[in-house]
């Protein structure tokens, strides 16, 4: 259903050195370096099917994040799970709400680790066993 997510940032040079090391957790490649007609650098990363996308913002305002948003990266075990938290910890990323591990609730088990990456994007690891 969804084919990509795009966030903004200020410091794309910063941006890369970070989703670079998180994203390499689960085995997404360097991005693809794009510069549109009216001069921002963006950045995809593809990786089984999806994109995710940083962007210098077009309108030139500052980036902002969207309260109440979370942007979930499918990981493949909980083992996964705390190498995706931890190395976002250790590139900038911020950890958030309980620390990495199972939640037990309507869904059944899942696994779960949130931070927010150096822009303040909220970011979720998600594991379901099975």
């Amino acid at each position: 259903m969804i084919n990509h997510v795009m966030i903004g940032t200020d410091d794309i040079k910063a941006s890369r050195t970070f989703y670079n090391a998180v994203l390499g957790v689960l085995g997404a490649g360097a991005p693809i370096e794009h510069t549109n007609a009216t001069g921002q650098l963006r950045l995809f990363y593809l990786h089984n099917g999806s994109t995710f996308c940083l962007t210098q913002p077009i309108n030139e305002e500052p980036p902002s994040v969207a309260n109440g948003s979370t942007i979930g990266f499918t990981c493949d075990s909980p083992e996964q799970i705390k190498e995706f938290h931890d190395v976002a910890i250790a590139n900038g990323g911020q950890s958030i709400e309980e620390p990495p591990g199972v939640r037990t609730g309507d869904m059944g088990d899942v696994y779960l680790c949130y931070f927010l990456d150096p822009d303040g994007h909220k970011i979720c690891g998600f594991h379901r066993p099975g």
